[in-house]
Order: structure tokens, then sequence, then C-alpha cells
């Protein structure tokens, strides 16, 4: 096990100079030092400060510890959203501008003329071509064709009463002036504004005049005539209507602009000497919106004489405050993750996402959202996916410090949002097992921000519109960073190479094709495998190591048995065993070669390189030493290379290969002991044990001599379950009484080995 990291091994860290240690030490910690000075730049740099001082953080509801007199007199503007209710009220009060167009009664007789011109013109003609003429002109004109509409035109009387109706209509009527409905949609003046004959003048709504109106006076010349006539006398005036007044548009427009700019800006004036706050008052909108405008009047000065604010020592305080806030994860790192701050990509990660959440928040602060919208769940949720929620959760407080560090942020409201939305996604992945099951976080990270709504809001003396608007936004911010974390997570695992608790519960579905193949062509084998990784599970746990990849690394460990499975003892049949035609180099090869084998398969599956590992360490460098004693028994005078006999490697470099070792080698050996008590198989693990540390197999894992303790306890302990005696009921003496089965062979003294 490592030493625990502490100030004396982080100056061994460092670099020894007379060991010659510098040069690669300056790189190695100098390029993380430029990422914390590059990063808080960046933050500078989407965060400028104000060019003069920041007054104290005050917010509605709370209390003024101080006097805060105006220094300078200063004008109140009003807010844009001010500006814009002010300005459209002002606009609607603006009447709309009519021009009467006589030329619209010119327009209407002339296509009305036109009309009866044509209808004159085949009224002559025989009866049977005359009605043809008569629809065909009727159709051309956008009317319905009818019989009866064919009798009034074919009849002269009804034509010529026609013809006299609509002349009156548009002579008598259309000159008083009519206009569209749709003109007058949009206002609700009283009163509108007419221009006659150059003159312009104040009308009440009620006196002009409609379309409708216009049709229904002219009913009055066809009174007492037949319907069709009376019918056909309002469409021909419906399919010719031309307003005589008509809706200025442009001129309406520009009467409502010149009413919208008359409107005042400012909405009052304080002048110098006059108290903003007062001390132990209370502070309302009102103070609140004195003591915005006022910072905005002082920026407003500095610009024009920066030696008012200080701007360039103030630039320069905020990126010293940047730089200490993002030091303070660094140095975290450094002492206390070790192997993340030793990773590259690692660090590289973890400093995109911080600026990822500080751009978003820039980006917040320009659109001018709330806080609640920060989307700082989204980092907390990949690095508590990556590494562990303790990390995430140093990782969410140090941001929601260094963002509510920023003048845009000032205030407690941002930093308890932010920090409790971070907090909830720091912890809670550690309850979600699947990807499918990203709605639980989003779920509580959600919660949260409704939490902070709610007592934000009894704390400040909100609205219920603004705590619901807040919890709203806070619940589409959980929704996204929610989706994006789990989205993008395949793609921060593959640039760090790191596997998550995810990806691996993926990968204990016994469905997956690789295992499938195991348990059908090598089921022995897959047999084997389920048994090891019940034990090796158990041991991780008992030590604090990870249970999930003990698991699934030794699912995978003898898959290269795939291969040649009949050439492994826990898949041949009994009586056959191909070894004993073969020569004791060739079994070793093939023994061997099952580590190599399963390295193909599973870089094919694409397997983690977490699970990898367990496939090239689960037997280190040990020796094939069955087949290397029968080499020797039969030429006991042949040099026999050693390195032929032994398995690739490398040794254990992890707690969880060497359990799987530890694992592998005694579950082999308790399924052929002989009368598995729990004292006999107490003894056999502690050989077992033994013998890989006199090997030297366990030197190079980080195991710890009271972890092996724990380690051979739980195998001993679960091993004891697996293989324990039966209950010798009579039948079974009677079923198994002939024929005698062979006498099992007994276990050595020693370590006991099998093949593979």
């Amino acid at each position: 096990m490592n030493p625990r990291f502490g100030l004396r091994d982080a100056l061994r860290a460092l670099g020894d100079p007379g060991a010659g240690g510098w040069p690669a030490s300056v790189i190695h910690h100098g390029a993380r030092a430029l990422l914390v000075l590059a990063l808080a730049f960046a933050v500078s740099l989407l965060f400028p400060v104000s060019p003069v001082r920041d007054f104290p953080v005050l917010e509605k509801g709370m209390v003024a510890e101080e006097d805060i007199i105006a220094e300078f007199g200063f004008s109140i503007f009003k807010s844009e959203l001010e500006l814009q209710r002010e300005r459209a009220e002002a606009a609607a009060g603006v009447p709309p501008i009519l021009d009467y167009d006589a030329s619209a009664v010119d327009t209407v007789r002339e296509r009305v003329n036109a009309f009866l011109a044509q209808i004159e013109a085949v009224a002559d003609s025989a009866e049977a071509s005359r009605r043809d003429a008569l629809a065909d002109i009727l159709v051309m004109q956008g009317f319905p064709v009818t019989e009866a509409y064919l009798e009034v035109l074919s009849d002269p009387r009804q034509r010529a009463r026609l013809g006299s109706a609509l002349r009156l209509a548009i002579d008598q009527d259309l000159p008083t002036g009519v206009l569209r409905s749709a003109d007058l949609e949009g206002s609700s003046a009283p009163q509108l504004r007419l221009r006659r004959d150059g003159v312009e003048r104040a009308v009440w709504r009620d006196s002009l005049h409609t379309a409708s109106w216009f049709y229904d006076r002219a009913a009055r010349h066809v009174r007492g005539e037949p319907a069709p006539l009376v019918e056909l006398q309002r469409l021909v005036l419906v399919r010719f209507f031309e307003p005589t007044i008509r809706l200025n548009q442009q001129a309406t427009e520009a009467a409502r602009e010149r009413m919208r700019q008359a409107v005042p800006t400012i909405k009052g004036e304080v002048v110098k000497g006059e108290k903003i706050v007062g001390a132990h008052e209370l502070v309302g909108d009102a103070e609140l919106e004195k003591l915005r405008a006022y910072q905005e009047h002082l920026v407003h000065l500095a610009e024009v004489d920066p030696a008012l604010g200080g701007g360039g020592i103030r630039a320069f305080g905020a990126f010293l405050l940047d730089l200490l806030v993002l030091t303070i994860f660094g140095l975290l790192l450094f002492f206390f993750r070790p192997t993340v701050y030793r990773a590259w990509r690692e660090v590289l990660l973890i400093a995109g996402l911080i600026l990822a959440v500080v751009s978003a928040a820039a980006l917040v602060v320009k659109v001018g959202w709330q806080a609640e919208l920060v989307p700082i769940a989204f980092p907390a949720l990949v690095v508590a996916a990556l590494w562990d929620g303790r990390l995430a959760l140093n990782l969410a407080l140090v941001v929601a410090i260094l963002l509510s560090a920023q003048t845009q942020f000032f205030g407690t409201t941002a930093l308890y949002t932010m920090a409790l939305g971070g907090a909830a996604a720091a912890l809670s992945v550690r309850v979600v097992r699947r990807r499918a099951q990203t709605w639980i976080f989003i779920s509580v990270i959600s919660g949260a921000y409704i939490a902070a709504a709610i007592t934000l809001g009894m704390i400040l003396s909100r609205e219920l519109h603004e705590v619901m608007l807040a919890a709203v936004f806070g619940v589409a911010n959980a929704m996204v960073s929610g989706i994006m974390a789990m989205g993008l997570l395949p793609l921060f695992e593959a640039f760090t190479r790191i596997t998550t608790d995810m990806t691996l519960l993926e990968l204990t579905d016994l469905n997956r094709p690789l295992l499938k193949r195991l348990a059908l062509e090598a089921p022995g084998t897959y047999a084997h495998s389920i048994n090891v990784a019940n034990l090796a599970e158990a041991a991780a746990r008992a030590i604090g190591a990870n249970a999930l990849l003990a698991r699934v690394g030794v699912y995978y460990h003898d898959v290269g048995k795939l291969i040649k499975p009949q050439y492994f003892i826990e898949n041949q049949p009994p009586g056959r065993n191909p070894h004993d035609k073969l020569k004791p180099a060739m079994s070793a090869a093939i023994v061997r070669n099952h580590v190599v084998e399963g390295l193909k398969l599973a870089a094919e599956a694409k397997l983690p390189e977490c699970v990898r590992q367990f496939i090239a360490e689960h037997h280190g460098t040990q020796s094939i030493s069955f087949f290397y004693d029968r080499a020797r028994e039969l030429d006991p005078d042949a040099e026999l290379d050693a390195t032929a006999f032994s398995y690739p490697g490398p040794k254990p470099q992890s707690k969880e290969t060497a359990i799987a070792m530890l694992a592998d080698s005694a579950e082999s050996a308790a399924r052929v002991l002989q009368d598995p008590t729990p004292q006999r198989i107490e003894a056999l693990v502690e050989r077992i044990v033994g013998a890989k540390i006199a090997q030297g197999q366990l030197d190079e894992t980080p195991l710890t001599l009271d972890e092996l303790k724990r380690i051979k306890q739980q195998l001993t302990s679960v091993l004891a379950g697996m293989y324990h005696q039966r209950i010798d009921y009579p039948s079974t003496r009677e079923a198994t009484s002939a024929p005698a089965e062979p006498e099992p062979v007994a276990v050595p003294p020693g370590p006991v080995r099998r093949h593979g």
C-alpha cells in the first residue's frame, strides 16, 4: 500500500536537484501551473471587473450596516422593461390617421360599368347562346352561376333595375366615406383622425361607416325587388368594392413613434449628499434601484477619468482573486489526489469543465438571465461519474466561490443557489447505477434548485411568481446539465481513459457477446469465472477496493480460452486430455497463449483498459510448473527456456488484479480438494497466498499485510460456503454406492496449480 501522501512526499515530488530531477519536474508541475494561470486569465476576461469600487453586497430584504451617501448627483434611469411598457402605452393612445380617397368612387364606378357593359353586349343574342355567355361572364368575374341570376340578367327590366341600383349606391352612398373594419383593428381609441380635402379633424369611431354599412345602405335602392336581384346587387358591390377612407399606416406609425420618443428615460434624480440607503434600514426595490444607478454613474465617470476608479489595480486584484481560488483546487489535487494530478489528460479535462461552466455563466450574465441557469451541475456530474462525489463536491464548491466572487454574481443568492445545485449533482451520482437512471439525479438536482428558490424567496421576501420562475429555471438547468453530462460522458471516458461504474455495470451483463460465447463454447471456464468473480468481489469489498471492477475483470479474465477450450481441464470430458498427445513445450505454449489471445479478443470487443489488465495480470509471471516439470522428466539433460514455461505477465499492478490472481488459484484448488472442511479450505488459502508472496507475484501490488489477512479470511469464508459438505442422505448413498468412483487425487501440500 502507498504511504500517506503528505508534505514530505509533495516536496519529493517537486524533484531532487542533486539527482537531476528538476528538468522533468519543472515541465510536469510548470504545465499545470500555466494551466491554472491561463484559466484565471480566462475568467478575468469573461468577467471584467468594474472600474470603480464595489458597494456592500445588499439584496432586497437585507438590512444595511451603514449609511451610503451619494458623492455625486446622478439620474435614476428607467429599466428597459419599464421603458417598453410606458412607450407601448403612449403609442397605444395615438389614434389611427385616416385619409379620404375620392378616386375610389371612380374606380368602383368604372369596374361596375365595365361589368354591366359586358352583360349588355350579350343581352340581344339568341336565348341559348345568351345564357351560356352570361354564365361565362359571371364565372370570369368570380360570381357563382345560378338559374336565378341568369334570369335576372336575361330580363331587360331587372337588368336595368340592377344597373340603376348599383349606380345610385356608388354615387350617393360610397362618397360619404366608407372604410374596411380591418383598418381599425389593434386600436381602441374612441376618436380617430380623418384627413379630407386638406383638412385633418377628429372624428368619433362610431361616426365612420364600414363596408357592411355600405352594403346594407345600398339595399334600399332595390327594396321590393326579387330576392335574386337583391343578392346579385350585393355580390357586385362586394366584388368591386374599394374603401373611400383608408388607414395611413406610415403617418400613424410616425405619430406613434413621436409619442414613444417623448416618454422620459429618467424616473428620478439624486442630488449630491443625499442618502441612498440608511444604516439599519431595510433594503427594498427603490433602494436597490438607486444603488445600481449610482454604481452605473460612477462607472461612467471612471470611463471619462480612469484615475477616479483605479481600474487597473482592481483588474489585477480580480485576476489574483481568481488565481487564488483556482490554486486551492489545484493544491487539493496535488496533496490529496496525486493520481489525478499526475494524469495530464485528467487535469486538462477538469480545467476544460471549469472553463465551460465559467463561459456559460458569462453568457447567462450577458443575456440577463438568473443564477439558477448557470450549469454548475454539469461539471459536478461528470467529475462524480469519472472519479467520485467527494472530488465533485470540492469542484462544485470551488466553482461556486469563484463565480460568486465576480461582481455580476455578488451576493448570497448566487453562491447559495450554485453551491446547492452543484452539491446535489455531486452527491446524487452515487445513487445512479445505470445511464437509464439519469432522471433520478435530474430529479435530485431539480429538488435542490426548488428548495433554494423557496428558501431564498422567504428570506428575500420575493413575490410568488419570482420564486416559481427561479424554480423553473433550476429544473430546466438540471435537465439540460444531466442530459449533456450523460451524453458526453463516453467521450470524457475515452479522453481520460477512465472507466466509470456505469460502464462497468453494462459490462456485467452476461448476455454480452463475449460472455455468451464463453458460456456456450467453454462452459467450464464460464462457470469457473462466475465463481471466481463472486470470490473476488467479496474480497475486494472487504478491503475497500473496487468490488465492481474486480467482478467485471474476473468475468473476462479467461476469455482467451475460447480459442482452444478443450485444452483446459475445466472444459474436458472425463478421461480425455489432449495434452497427453503433445510435447510439454507445446502444451505450455497453448496454456500460456490464452493470455495473449484473451487480450486480442478484449481489444476486438473494445473492453476498457482496466478490464484488460485482469487478462494480462491474473497469472502474473508465474511458472507453468506442471509442464515444466514434465519436460524435465522427459529430458533431464535438456536446457529449457524458463520464459517459454512462464506466463507473459506483468505481475499484478493493482489491488483488484492481485485479488483476481489469489481468487483464481484458490477456486481452482478448492474444487479438487478432498473433504473441503473449513479448516482444510483455510489451510489451502493460506498455502496459496504464501506461495504467491514467495514467488514475488505480489511485489508490485499496493496490498498491505493487513489487507492480505482480510482477503484470506474472505476467500476462506466464501469458499467454505461454496464447497461445504452436504448431508449424506440414505437415498443418496444408495444411488452412489455402486459403481464406485475413482478416488480423487489428494491436494498436494504445496500450492495447488492447474492447467491455465
